[in-house]
């Protein structure tokens, strides 16, 4: 007889994920959900299967702060392995073509400044875009040829941090949308040399680095109480944990009581932000994501953590 399942429960927050080799980001996120026997739960932006690193991950009320986090600058640490290219921009596909030029440390470091800025980039065939209602990947995979337009994207700083003749590694600082795997890509095709992705790791996702991170096999352990002085909730961070780059707004009981409502409040006080996003607390306790306009707090999304 099937043991019956125990009821999900409420749990908000943010768990900032080490996440594993060869594991998707769906399966990452239905791991910790259960873990946690939380209700809700979704992912701030996906992490390829065979990359590692910061995948993180809202849980509850914390849900409705994720564009905060997939909209931050996001750091990776990436090896580019020479003369091949293949269908996937990494490991995982096969190779596509080949070359036996290789290049020298001088010639990788002049491209690089092509690759900084606001530039045009075509994703990979094999990524989460959708074409026509399907993923990119899924299209891919079944064998259609898939066409994807360049689109701007932003990369604050790229670095050679590491070279040898048959590969070298590079640390990026990029905004939303951007693919490591195609800025290899490119770079090998720049080179003449070709190239693609053999490892890769996020290493900072918007306001969380990898001091905040843990691994699926630490919150087991905390699951079964092998961490002394530990509990699955000292993984977690709070809600407004997303929310370090955005105005806080501290707010009395009564106006608070009128923001859970979906009431606008006069803003008052000489240092109260003129115009843009806020988020109103009380007592430390977030209570809503909120607009400023027209010298008034009004709410877009409150949070509700029960009753």
């Amino acid at each position: 007889m099937n043991q019956p399942r125990s009821k999900k429960v409420d749990v908000h927050g943010w768990v900032v994920l080490d996440k594993d080799f060869d594991m998707t980001s769906t399966h990452a996120v239905s791991q910790v959900r259960r873990l946690f026997n939380a209700k809700k739960g979704g992912h701030a932006g996906t992490l390829d299967p065979r990359a590692t690193g910061l995948l993180p991950i809202a849980l509850g009320e914390a849900t409705k702060t994720v564009p905060f986090v997939m909209d931050g600058r996001k750091t990776y640490r990436f090896t580019v392995a020479w003369g091949a290219e293949t269908a996937t921009d990494d490991t995982e596909g096969e190779v596509t073509a080949r070359s036996d030029t290789r290049p020298t440390r001088e010639a990788v470091e002049a491209v690089l400044p092509r690759y900084t800025g606001t530039i045009m980039q075509v994703p990979p065939k094999f990524s989460a875009i959708k074409v026509g209602g399907e993923r990119a990947y899924d299209l891919a995979r079944d064998g259609e040829e898939v066409t994807l337009e360049a689109r701007p994207i932003t990369v604050e700083s790229l670095k050679l941090v590491a070279f040898s003749a048959e590969s070298a590694a590079f640390e990026a600082e990029c905004g939303k949308g951007t693919y490591v795997r195609a800025i290899a890509r490119d770079i090998g095709r720049d080179l003449g040399c070709l190239g693609h992705v053999t490892e890769l790791r996020r290493t900072r996702v918007g306001p969380f680095g990898e001091d905040d991170t843990v691994t699926l096999e630490e919150l087991r352990e905390l699951v079964e109480g092998q961490i002394a002085d530990q509990t699955l909730e000292d993984a977690l961070l709070p809600v407004e944990a997303a929310l370090s780059e955005v105005p806080e707004v501290k707010v009395n009981r009564d106006v608070a009581g009128r923001l859970l409502r979906g009431q606008s409040s006069i803003l008052r006080g000489r240092d109260a932000p003129i115009e843009g996003t806020v988020w109103a607390s009380c007592g430390g306790d977030p209570i809503a994501l909120c607009e400023v306009e027209a010298g008034e707090l009004v709410p877009r999304r409150v949070f509700v953590f029960g009753p």
